[in-house]
C-alpha cells in the first residue's frame, strides 16, 4: 500500500476558514424562535407527564372527573380526550411549522462555535454516539437508547400500575375461580388496549416522510423508519395480548363465536376489533425480516391494510377512545395525501444509462425551486415495470450541480432493478435497429426526503465509509463540497477520507461519475481528499494493471412529461406550513359543525357510527382544507415555473436532453483516474476500521470528525464498534471525537 496516500499517513492541516458565517438573524426573529422552542418544550413535557400519570389510580380519578364534567359541552367527552391526548401533538406541529418558516434561511453550519484560540472544540452528542452495535436492533446511539428506555419504562410502569389497581379490586366472595379469572382477563384486556392506543398514537409519526415534526428535530425518514419498526412490534404485541385476553375469557364463558361476531351500538363493537386486529397481524407477520426478504412485494401490499386497521379500530372503540391516538394518525394523513398528489405526476427522464459495472444512472428533470440537499433520497416508480412498486434511491448529484436535473445511481440487485436495466438495453437495441422506435419510460417520483439541514457541511473533518453502491450519496457530498468551494459559498469541510469497500474492480468506474476537474480543478488548495479503496474479492489487480475506460449504454430522452412536483413536505416551508395549519383548523371546524348540527340535535349515540364520523372528518379536513392549500400551492409553483422557463427559454425537453452537464456520464467515458493522485487500492483485503480510526485519531488532532456510513448492516456495525471503542475506551485528551451517522436504510 502506498504510504503517501494511506489513511495512516498524516494529512495536511486544515486551512483557516475561508467562508465566515453571514446573514445573522435579527433579534426579533431569534427571540421568536426562542419563544417557539420554549412553548414546544413546555407542551411536550406536560403532555408526556399526563401520559405517564394516566395509568395511576390518583390520575385516573382526576381524569374521570374531567371527562365527566366535559360531557355536557359541545364536543362532549370526545373533545376532552382529544384535547388531553391528541391536541398537544397538533399544537406542536403548528408551532413547528411556524418555526420552520422563520428558520428557512438559517444555516446552522454557518454558526459553528469556536474556542477562544479560534479552533473548534470537540463536543459529545448523544445522537452520534453508538452504544449498542450488535443485536436485533443493530446500531443504537445513546439518544436512541434513552428513547427505548423511556418507552419501555412507560409500558412496564403502566402494566405495574394497572396490576396494582386490579389487585386492589374487591371481587365478590360468591364468585368462582373461573368467574374471577374472567373478570381479571377483561380488566387486563381493557388496560392493554389503552396502552396499545398510546403506542399507536406514536406509531405513524416516524413514517410521515415529510412531517414537520421529523423536520423540526432533523431526523430523516430513512432513520425514523426503524423507530416505526420498533414501535410496530411493541404495539402489535400489546394489541395481540389485548385480543387474547378477551378470547380466553370468551372461551371460558363458552360464548366465543357469539362475542367475536357482536357489533354493539352502545359500547365496544367486537367484530370491527377482530377485523382490525387481523389486518394488523397480517401486516406484522409479513413485515418480519425473513419473510420480508423472501417476498418484499407481499410485505408492501399487505402493509396497505393500514387503512383497514385504522378504520375498523375507529368503528371498534368509537370516537372518544379513538381520539387518544387521533393526533399521530392525523399527522400521517397529512403526509400521505401530499405524497399521493405529488406521485400522480409523470416526470421527465432526461437520460438513462446502463453502466458496464452493473449499475444504472437516471437523470430526472426537476424544477429549479425544488429544495433538497446532497444526502437526500427519492422514491421511484417506473410504470412500465410495475404500477404499484416504489423503490428508494439516494441522490448522487449535488443540488448545485444542475438547476433543472437530478441524478440517481441504481445497483442491479433484484428483480425490479434487473427489469430496469433490461428495459434500457432493449430500448437501446431497438433504437439502433429502427429509426422510428421511440423509447418510453414513464416515471413518477416522491420526494426528495432527507435531513432538514446538510449535516455533512457541519464538520471540518469527514470520513465517508461506503460499501458498493453506497458510494452514491457520497459522490453527491463530494460534488456539493466542490461546487461550494468553486462558487465561494460557505463550506466547512477541509479534510475528507473516503473508505470504499467493493467486491470487484469492475465497480471502480463508479468513482468517475464525479468529474472533479470540470467542477473545481483548484480544489486541492482548499480541500484535502484521500481515498482508500478495498477490493475484497480480487487478490490481484486486472491483468493490464488498471481498469480500462468503458463506454456506457445511453438513451435519451425517454419521456415527455414534466418536472418533479414540488408538493413535498420538505419543500417550501411557507406552503407546507399553511397546509398543516389549514388542515388542523379544518378538522376543528368540521367536528364542531358535525356536533352542533348533527350529533347533538339528533342525539346520535352509536359509538361505532360516531367513530366513523370522526374518522371521516379527519379525512375530509385534509382533502378539503388541505387540498385547497395544495391547489393554490400548485398554481403558485406553475406561475413561478412558467416565468423562469420563459426567461431561460428551456421549455424544450429534447434540448435539455442534449445539454447534460459535462460532469455527468453522457459526454464522457468511465475513467477510474478521477482521483488518481490521492487514491490507494488494496486487493484481497477488507478495511480494518480499528486501525483507521486510531490512525486518524493520532494525525487529525483534537477535533470533531463526522463519520458517514452507507452500506450493509455488517459494515455499519464494524464502523460503529470501532468508534465506540475509541470514544469510550481508548480516547486521549488530544484525540478527536468521532460522530456516527448512518445513511443506510432498508425501506
Amino acid at each position: 500500500m502506498d504510504n503517501e496516500h494511506s489513511p495512516h499517513h498524516p494529512l495536511l492541516p486544515a486551512p483557516e476558514d475561508q467562508f465566515p458565517a453571514t446573514g445573522n438573524t435579527s433579534a426579533i426573529v431569534s427571540s421568536t424562535k426562542w419563544v417557539l422552542k420554549l412553548a414546544m418544550w413546555v407542551i411536550f413535557s406536560v403532555w408526556m407527564v399526563v401520559i405517564f400519570l394516566y395509568p395511576s389510580s390518583f390520575a385516573s380519578h382526576l381524569f374521570s372527573e374531567w371527562f365527566g364534567a366535559s360531557g355536557q359541552t359541545l364536543f362532549g367527552i370526545t373533545g376532552a380526550i382529544f384535547l388531553t391526548f391528541s391536541a398537544p401533538l397538533l399544537a406542536i406541529a403548528i408551532l413547528a411549522a411556524v418555526y420552520l418558516i422563520i428558520s428557512r434561511d438559517d444555516q446552522p453550519y454557518e454558526r459553528r462555535k469556536k474556542k477562544k484560540n479560534g479552533k473548534e472544540k470537540p463536543r459529545w452528542r448523544l445522537w452520534t454516539l453508538p452504544v449498542l452495535v450488535e443485536g436485533p436492533l443493530e446500531v443504537v446511539t445513546a439518544a436512541e437508547l434513552v428513547g427505548i428506555l423511556v418507552v419501555l419504562g412507560y409500558v412496564f410502569w403502566a402494566f405495574y400500575s394497572y396490576t396494582l389497581r386490579m389487585l386492589a379490586t374487591d371481587f365478590s366472595r360468591n364468585l368462582t375461580f373461573l368467574q374471577i379469572s374472567c373478570e381479571v382477563l377483561e380488566v387486563m384486556g381493557l388496560r392493554l388496549g389503552s396502552m396499545g392506543l398510546f403506542c399507536l398514537g406514536f406509531l405513524f409519526l416516524p413514517i410521515s416522510r415529510g412531517s414537520v415534526l421529523l423536520r423540526l428535530i432533523d431526523i430523516p425518514f430513512e432513520h425514523a423508519t426503524r423507530y416505526h419498526v420498533w414501535l410496530g412490534h411493541l404495539t402489535m404485541l400489546i394489541f395481540t395480548l389485548h385480543g387474547l385476553a378477551f378470547l380466553i375469557q370468551w372461551l371460558i364463558q363458552g360464548r366465543c363465536i357469539e362475542q367475536l361476531l357482536e357489533w354493539k351500538d352502545i359500547g365496544i363493537a367486537n367484530l370491527p376489533g377482530v377485523i382490525s386486529l387481523l389486518a394488523g397481524l397480517l401486516m406484522w407477520i409479513t413485515s418480519l425480516p425473513k419473510l420480508r426478504t423472501i417476498n418484499f412485494e407481499l410485505f408492501f401490499y399487505t402493509h396497505q391494510l393500514y387503512i383497514v386497521f385504522v378504520l375498523f379500530l375507529a368503528l371498534h372503540v368509537g370516537d372518544f377512545v379513538f381520539s387518544i391516538a387521533a393526533g399521530g394518525i392525523f399527522i400521517f394523513m397529512l403526509d400521505r395525501f401530499l405524497r399521493f398528489i405529488q406521485s400522480r405526476r409523470t416526470v421527465d427522464v432526461i437520460s438513462a444509462k446502463a453502466l458496464p459495472c452493473g449499475t444504472v444512472e437516471l437523470i430526472i428533470s426537476k424544477p429549479k425551486s425544488l429544495r433538497y440537499n446532497a444526502l437526500s433520497f427519492i422514491f421511484l416508480q417506473v410504470r412500465e415495470l410495475s404500477l404499484l412498486q416504489w423503490h428508494p434511491f439516494s441522490v448522487s448529484s449535488s443540488p448545485l450541480e444542475g438547476e433543472d436535473r437530478l441524478a440517481i445511481l441504481i445497483k442491479v440487485l433484484g428483480k425490479w432493478t434487473e427489469k430496469l436495466r433490461g428495459k434500457i438495453l432493449n430500448d437501446k437495441a431497438k433504437e439502433i435497429s429502427s429509426d422510428k422506435h421511440q423509447s418510453v419510460m414513464t416515471v413518477s417520483v416522491e420526494g426528495p426526503y432527507g435531513h432538514e439541514s446538510p449535516y455533512h457541511l457541519m464538520y471540518e473533518n469527514l470520513i465517508l465509509v461506503a460499501g458498493g453502491i453506497g458510494i452514491s450519496p457520497f459522490l453527491a457530498i463530494l460534488s456539493d463540497i466542490l461546487h461550494r468551494i468553486r462558487d465561494g459559498k460557505p463550506c466547512l469541510p477541509k479534510k475528507i477520507l473516503v473508505v470504499w469497500a467493493i467486491k470487484n474492480s469492475s465497480e471502480l468506474p463508479l468513482l468517475s461519475t464525479l468529474n472533479v476537474d470540470s467542477i473545481c480543478p483548484f480544489f486541492a488548495d482548499k480541500l484535502n481528499i484521500d481515498i482508500s479503496i478495498y477490493v475484497t474479492r480480487q487478490s490481484q489487480p486486472p491483468p493490464e494493471g488498471e481498469i480500462q475506460p468503458s463506454k456506457v449504454t445511453s438513451i435519451c430522452p425517454l419521456s415527455k412529461g414534466s418536472n418533479m412536483s414540488v408538493l413535498v413536505g420538505t419543500g417550501d416551508n411557507v406552503w407546507s406550513g399553511l397546509y398543516v395549519i389549514s388542515s388542523t383548523v379544518g378538522l376543528v371546524i368540521l367536528v364542531s359543525l358535525m356536533d352542533f348540527y348533527y350529533i347533538n340535535p339528533f342525539n346520535i349515540k352509536k359509538w361505532w357510527y360516531k367513530g366513523l364520523l370522526f374518522f371521516l372528518c379527519m379525512v375530509a379536513s385534509v382533502v378539503l382544507f388541505g387540498g385547497l392549500v395544495v391547489g393554490l400551492w400548485s398554481l403558485w409553483e406553475e406561475h413561478i415555473s412558467s416565468k423562469r422557463t420563459t426567461h431561460n427559454n428551456v421549455n424544450d425537453i429534447e434540448k435539455v436532453g442534449e445539454d447534460i452537464p459535462k460532469d455527468t456520464l453522457a459526454q464522457k467515458d468511465l475513467n477510474p483516474k478521477a482521483f488518481a493522485n490521492s487514491t490507494t487500492i488494496e486487493y484481497g483485503t477488507r478495511p480494518n476500521f480499528d486501525e483507521i480510526v486510531e490512525s486518524v485519531a493520532e494525525n487529525w488532532g483534537k477535533v470533531d470528525i463526522g463519520v458517514l456510513i452507507c452500506g450493509p448492516s455488517t459494515l455499519q456495525s464494524s464502523v460503529a464498534k470501532a468508534i465506540r471503542s475509541h470514544n469510550m475506551v481508548r480516547r486521549r485528551t488530544h484525540h478527536p471525537i468521532f460522530h456516527f451517522h448512518s445513511h443506510s436504510f432498508d425501506l
